[in-house]
């Protein structure tokens, strides 16, 4: 049972982490109906920002806040002159956008702090051996405990926005029927800046995460992880915050399970393999996911 326990804690732990940026994906998709692959690379981009408002004095979490504001308004930027031209002209040169996004914001990090080796981040939830509660004979960490809080506070603080908000029911409105949405009065244009804007800043809170688990930001980083969350969105369904939780959360124990219960046919080097095959099943199966609603398109 205790072996058990410290599975599922680390799977929960890890899966917050996937949850995380899945809701990022999960934002941009209901306002948009596009998939951003530069997610992952904009949450690491938004860590080496955090790294270096710390570097220049702020305090750890609040060179976190101020990272994510500045992700929150360069993406609203990315969205209004790359995102937003190319949209208008083909939906499918979107995709080859954010490609290139990745791949730019990839290189960008490295060329712009001349780093070359992973930089030291500040955890910013205790971190000493002796942090950590005891449940059942397993260990979880502190910084893991503090890591599902801070995917609490913003699930429940995205319900609120997007259920009891003007603006949620605007961007509801532009996302099930964009067409429309203008003749009611809704700037179609400005809920998805916005939206783009929501997500990048959730991302940044993802990056911090990783880094602060981590101990270091690095421009591989997000790779493996973006890839994970990726699968916890398509198991939950694209438009689902809570479906994105589930995934993202369910991902990451099974990930643990297998791969500790399993050794020496999976083992902590091939977890990614269950992603894949997570998102196969899923297409499969049921394309839109558990809790996805599915798309009728009259023709």
């Amino acid at each position: 049972m205790e072996r058990f326990l410290q599975y599922f804690f680390d799977g929960i732990s890890q899966g917050s982490i996937y949850a995380l940026l899945a809701l990022g994906l999960v934002i941009i998709y209901r306002g948009s109906g596009h998939l951003n692959f530069a997610q992952g690379e904009m949450a690491m981009i938004s860590a080496f920002l955090a790294w270096w408002y710390a570097d220049l004095g702020l305090s750890p979490w609040i060179a976190v806040i101020v990272s994510a504001i500045t992700a929150f308004l360069v993406a609203m930027a990315i969205e209004r002159f790359i995102i937003r031209p190319i949209g208008h002209r083909s939906p499918f040169a979107v995709v080859v956008a954010a490609i290139g996004l990745f791949l730019g914001i990839n290189a960008l990090a490295p060329f712009a702090w001349k780093i070359t080796i992973p930089e030291a981040f500040e955890p910013l939830f205790p971190n000493e051996a002796t942090d950590f509660v005891r449940i059942g004979g397993a260990e979880w960490r502190e910084q893991y405990i503090g890591v599902l809080a801070v995917l609490a506070i913003t699930v429940a603080l995205l319900y609120l926005l997007f259920q009891r908000t003007r603006f949620g029911l605007a961007m509801r409105a532009v996302a099930s029927n964009p067409e429309s949405a203008p003749l009611v009065g809704i700037r179609s244009g400005q809920v998805l800046a916005v939206s783009w804007g929501l997500a990048a800043a959730v991302g940044a809170l993802g990056g911090a995460m990783v880094a602060s688990l981590r101990g270091n930001v690095d421009a591989s980083m997000m790779f493996t992880i973006f890839f994970a969350a990726t699968a916890a969105a398509t198991l939950g369904g694209y438009d689902s915050l809570f479906g994105a939780v589930f995934g993202g959360l369910v991902l990451g124990v099974f990930e643990n399970m297998v791969a500790g219960y399993e050794p020496d046919l999976v083992g902590q080097e091939l977890k990614g393999v269950v992603s894949l095959l997570v998102i196969l099943v899923v297409l499969l199966i049921k394309p839109s996911g558990l809790f996805g609603s599915q798309r009728v398109e009259r023709v």
